[in-house]
């Protein structure tokens, strides 16, 4: 499981890029580059990191834990991994980026303002331990010259590859739905997660991307709290997590699980512009009869198609299902359409009229080699 390093880094013959828009753990960066190498894969020579990466300190990190526990009940449910206080700081224009290391005097200065306003947060408000200074300089000071070697202008480097003709493919995280502006807020992440975030978070323009690739499973998972009108609180939804492996990659807290909400997803099929969408995970269907898609919610105002405008807003709606008959045969390795259940044939046309967008991939397994592919992106 990769956390900070686009998952390309597995492919020999590819070159990998974290842009601006990454919040960078430089220690932990560091750590998984590790991993891999014992792993037998090559990774210094082929990723390259933005400078102005905004960098992931101790003090982010402890003030996520203070907010998190002084939350009690009401808690968001981050990964307490700093990511949120770090695009704070970014917002506010206190945050230190990559490149700023490599300007030590100026850096320290800056070090040095952010972790006194966060100690003050600390100790004062939060009543929690405070951060040592020397500490984040000196931690901050050998990972940035472990990394100097990768640090390049990424968004040079893509037009470059534009320019020469060569393929590229933008890996987001997260769900759409966590996007700080468009989410299920404040039930979200604090970045932009849909698919423009790509050219903010590159400097490759969005005029340039040819293609855009949702990636959705085949029912619905969700880590952490915030709504979540499908999730599942019985032995269908035990049956999700236990046949889909559902715990989260970073914290491996296990992820709710519910049945697909194509209100939700036509919702990020609009936000993010989609061209066609991947269906993941279908073979942990195989066996459950029926299997639904929620298709409206109904609110005390009555029947309605349309997402709530904010986390609270989802208070007392209840999803509108579509029952559709399952299938008992197995999907695992398929790689023809024409080879699959016509019972699960007839669930992805159902998507695809629901969510209104084309499913032009679909994954039938873990290996590579588990899909069927409709339209390929690279070639549409």
């Amino acid at each position: 499981v990769l956390h900070l390093i686009p998952s390309g880094i597995m492919r020999a013959n590819t070159r990998c890029f974290i842009g601006n828009g990454v919040v960078l753990d430089a220690s932990a960066l560091l750590s998984e580059i590790r991993q891999l190498e014992a792993a037998g894969v090559t990774v210094r020579d082929r990723l390259r990191i933005s400078p102005a990466c905004p960098l992931i300190l101790p003090h982010h990190t402890a003030l996520d834990a203070a907010r998190e526990a002084a939350l009690g009940e009401r808690k968001i449910g981050t990964t307490q991994r700093g990511i949120g206080p770090a695009y704070e700081d970014k917002a506010a224009r206190r945050g230190v980026r990559l490149g700023d290391v490599y300007h030590w005097q100026a850096f320290a200065a800056k070090a040095a303002d952010a972790v006194d306003y966060a100690n003050f947060l600390l100790h004062g408000y939060y009543g929690a331990a405070t951060v040592d200074l020397q500490q984040t300089l000196d931690g901050a000071q050998a990972a940035a010259e472990a990394l100097r070697p990768m640090v390049a202008d990424v968004g040079a480097s893509l037009h470059s590859l534009r320019e020469a003709g060569e393929n590229l493919l933008f890996e987001g995280a997260q769900g759409a739905l966590l996007d700080v502006d468009l989410g299920t807020y404040p039930f979200v992440t604090s970045s932009n997660t849909t698919a423009g975030g790509a050219a903010t978070g590159t400097g490759f323009g969005p005029r340039y991307l040819d293609y855009v690739l949702g990636i959705a499973k085949a029912y619905v998972t969700r880590v952490g709290a915030g709504p979540f009108p499908t999730e599942l609180r019985d032995a269908s939804g035990d049956a999700l997590a236990h046949r889909g492996s559902e715990f989260g990659a970073t914290t491996g807290r296990p992820r709710r699980c519910g049945w697909l909400d194509a209100v939700a997803l036509r919702r990020s099929v609009q936000m993010n512009s989609l061209s066609g969408l991947c269906l993941t995970k279908l073979r942990i269907l195989d066996g459950m009869d029926p299997v639904r898609i929620c298709v409206g919610y109904r609110n005390d105002a009555g029947a309605t198609q349309d997402v709530p405008f904010d986390g609270e807003s989802y208070e007392g709606v209840t999803p509108i299902y579509e029952a559709l008959p399952g299938w008992r045969e197995s999907t695992h390795g398929i790689t023809n359409i024409a080879d699959l259940p016509t019972n699960a044939r007839a669930y992805i046309r159902c998507v695809e009229e629901t969510a209104g967008v084309r499913v032009a991939m679909i994954s039938t397994g873990a290996d590579r080699d588990n899909a069927i592919v409709l339209q390929d992106p690279f070639e549409a």
